[in-house]
């Protein structure tokens, strides 16, 4: 496909994205070390991994260092997870206050049962006083900082909450709207209903839309502009393992293609020199990509052990489709130093062109539909009872990054 989209650049707020791409936040995936190797690649909004609000406002030392960007990273965007109105709006006066953040975003979407079991993420919008007092008040102590949400469908088929949602968020205040077209119900199974972002993007006329949900490539990326109106797209798991897929999404959004400052492993050539929308990277530039992410995770860690088990979980997104040998990925998946990768990638065949389709598509766990886990009684009413609202706000999350 040579076909690309010149894209109106993205405001949120007064951000301005010349490319209209979102980093989707990740839990043990989306910190530093990753969003400033994608950024490498590509241009858009990299959002962090998910930030407890209550052990934010705790000042808990994971919190605190989960916060914290390296100097390249601007602008800088933190994702909330809260349930407490009164935590969330200290969470978010605090990034302010301390100039900690020119983004944030709060999440409504996560479908984990640790979440949902306490009335966060997914689950929470189907409490629509709840969900506006938390948007309003989130808003207001933003001030200039632009606020923004990011939700799914609803709990499940039969309880969708993204219309009005959406509808609430916008009355409130918010710089954008992002929709992962799916239910909790669902996880990461099945398909996205992108018919459910148009609608959304139909149903919010002030703010941008944004769409989430299955987008493997940039073609799909155009293809969901297309289909749906949305005002950009946000990326998850699209991206495990395909830094570079940020460098297609540049290309086919604004031709020519981006030309990457001090990028390093070098983007793969096909986008890089050609302006076509899809890299081919050789074994030889996986493994560089491979390498300079555990780099970056030495760095953010600062501990070389723990960043050399937290990059075993990326061996199967990067080598996906490569002939590169069940006794070298073991290895690499047990790898205790960056010495040890260096002399495992050293045995590769970096000539070893691209593979083609077996590389391409669904990366990550998909999982099966499932009943969401959710506070007892939590669907009687679309408002939250007095005792039911401190019940939720005691159980709010001690802990951050998912």
């Amino acid at each position: 496909m040579s076909t690309s989209l010149v894209a109106k650049p993205l405001s949120i707020g007064p951000i301005e994205l010349t490319v209209p791409v979102v980093l989707a936040p990740m839990a043990g995936i989306t910190n530093t070390a990753f969003r400033r190797l994608c950024r490498e690649y590509g241009a858009g909004l990299y959002v962090s991994e998910m930030i407890t609000s209550r052990a934010l406002v705790e000042r808990t030392p994971e919190s605190m260092r989960l916060i914290r960007h390296h100097e390249s990273e601007t602008p800088r965007s933190i994702q909330l997870y809260g349930v407490d109105p009164k935590t969330v709006r200290e969470a978010v006066t605090m990034l302010v206050a301390e100039d900690r953040a020119d983004h944030i975003d709060l999440n409504f979407g996560c479908p984990v049962p640790k979440v949902t079991r306490k009335g966060g993420g997914a689950a929470l919008p189907w409490k629509l006083d709840l969900f506006r007092e938390i948007v309003e008040g989130a808003v207001q102590a933003a001030g200039r900082v632009p606020l923004t949400i990011k939700m799914r469908k609803g709990i499940d088929a039969e309880h969708l909450t993204y219309l009005e949602a959406g509808r609430i968020a916008e009355g409130a205040g918010v710089s954008s709207i992002a929709l992962h077209a799916r239910t909790a119900s669902e996880f990461y199974s099945g398909h996205a209903d992108w018919s459910a972002i148009a609608k959304l993007k139909d149903a919010v006329a002030s703010v941008p839309v944004l769409g989430n949900g299955d987008i493997w490539s940039a073609e799909d990326a155009l293809r969901m502009v297309a289909e749906t109106g949305c005002d950009g797209v946000v990326v998850g798991r699209g991206c495990l393992g395909k830094p570079w897929l940020f460098g297609d999404l540049a290309a086919a959004f604004s031709p020519p293609p981006l030309q990457t400052r001090d990028a390093r492993p070098e983007p793969p050539a096909a986008w890089a020199q050609g302006g076509v929308l899809k890299a081919e990277p050789t074994l030889g530039e996986v493994a560089a990509a491979y390498r300079r992410h555990a780099e970056l995770l030495v760095e953010f860690f600062e501990d070389e052990g723990r960043a050399t088990r937290d990059i075993r979980k990326h061996v199967a997104w990067y080598f996906k489709g490569y002939a590169v040998g069940g006794e070298t990925r073991a290895a690499l998946a047990m790898s205790s130093s960056l010495d040890e990768i260096d002399q495992l990638l050293g045995r590769l065949d970096h000539d070893q062109p691209y593979p083609g389709v077996d590389a391409e598509g669904q990366r990550g766990r998909a999982g099966t539909p499932k009943t969401p886990s959710l506070p007892d009684r939590w669907l009687d009413s679309r408002e939250i009872a007095e005792g039911m609202r401190a019940e939720v706000a005691e159980a709010e999350l001690h802990n951050s990054g998912g």
